[in-house]
């Protein structure tokens, strides 16, 4: 699975517009300027921020985007779900699809399935307002 820079991106939006936001509008101009990402590539993103709920935007003057919920209940998962589509390591656990004509002799399939739920637990149990804080100082331990 790679995550495009569209997923990435959301996520880098939704995490500014937490920052500096507060309950008030912010103009795309000035996400794009902080975050460096082209501002009519964000319009394609926040257009389906906008539609999920996620986001709320305004015309004019005083105008942009704000937050419609609280950054502790926007998962990672309903983001990068929403941006890339499926998030299934393999065809056959897609939601909807078609059953596959080996699945009850499949001998992989225990170890897509245990991984698609791994991925989907671990984004699920990560939110926006986890993305907000930095690491603490004595944290950045690497091996």
């Amino acid at each position: 699975m790679l995550i495009s820079t569209k997923g990435r991106y959301a996520l880098r939006v939704l995490i500014d517009m937490a920052e500096h936001g507060g309950n008030s509008f912010i103009p795309l101009s000035d996400i794009a300027e902080r975050q460096e990402i082209s501002e009519k590539y964000l319009e394609s993103i926040v257009r389906s921020l906008v539609r999920a709920g996620i986001l709320a935007g305004m015309r004019g003057k005083g105008g942009g985007y704000r937050l419609c919920r609280k950054p502790e209940d926007i998962s990672t998962y309903s983001v990068l779900s929403l941006t890339e589509g499926e998030l299934s390591p393999v065809a056959c656990l897609i939601d909807g699809a078609a059953p596959c004509p080996r699945m009850a002799s499949c001998r992989t399939l225990p170890l897509w399935d245990g991984l698609n739920s791994l991925i989907r637990e671990y984004l699920e149990s990560r939110s926006i307002a986890d993305l907000m804080r930095k690491n603490e100082a004595g944290d950045d331990y690497v091996i």
